[in-house]
């Protein structure tokens, strides 16, 4: 098992704790973050993109003009594709563009993800992430002596004064343990646990 120091909000270590080799300790295999990760962006997308067919467009039905007799190209109603105006073809409709890979796989990659921040030495631990107030300030002192700028901060449940104080700070995310997710464990630089969120992932993930 890999030890890691446990810091306070002022970055001063307090103690050390196991991480289990089963979940921070695995060998991290690019393809399967990658795939993770475009499974995760491709259930984000909303896929409300809509356009208006010929038969969508409001306008008359009438002929413009007869077929034969004035020298121009034929033409049916003011909606054809080809005038200004008038519908599109083959345009994009409404469609969910969201799929699931294996849930061993989903599984595998989250454990990637967090090996990938521990071997680059860009895991912290932290005792306790209790603001006595919603202050930006204070938050972002804390973050200076923990000598941390961008982070994702994984806490044991709701912190109302972190997520508060930390939601103008930039490349900052707080969330829950329940919402843990390979794309944001790698889009940050670093990863800030709560020490009682690492009970949480291995209840989870072994």
């Amino acid at each position: 098992m890999a030890k890691v120091e446990v810091c306070n909000m002022s970055g001063e270590k307090v103690s050390e704790i196991d991480l289990a080799d089963e979940i921070f300790g695995v060998e991290v295999k690019g393809s399967v973050l990658h795939e993770v990760v475009v499974m995760q962006l491709a259930n984000r997308r909303a896929g409300t993109v809509c356009v208006k067919n010929r038969s969508d467009v409001r306008g008359s039905t009438r002929k413009l003009y007869r077929q034969k007799g004035t020298g121009r190209a034929r033409k049916g109603d003011i909606k054809s594709p080809v005038l200004r105006g008038g519908g599109v073809v083959f345009g994009p409709h409404p469609r969910d563009y969201s799929y699931k890979v294996p849930k061993k796989v989903r599984k595998a990659a989250l454990k990637m993800a967090l090996s990938s921040k521990l071997a680059d030495n860009s895991l912290k631990v932290v005792d306790n992430m209790d603001l006595p107030e919603i202050k930006t300030k204070a938050f972002a002192e804390a973050m200076a002596a923990m000598g941390v700028d961008t982070a994702l901060i994984v806490t044991t449940g709701e912190e109302k004064n972190l997520e508060l104080s930390a939601r103008n700070m930039k490349g900052v995310k707080v969330m829950p343990t329940a919402g843990l997710n390979v794309y944001d464990i790698l889009k940050y630089g670093n990863l800030i646990l709560a020490q009682g969120a690492i009970e949480a992932i291995e209840g989870r993930l072994l």
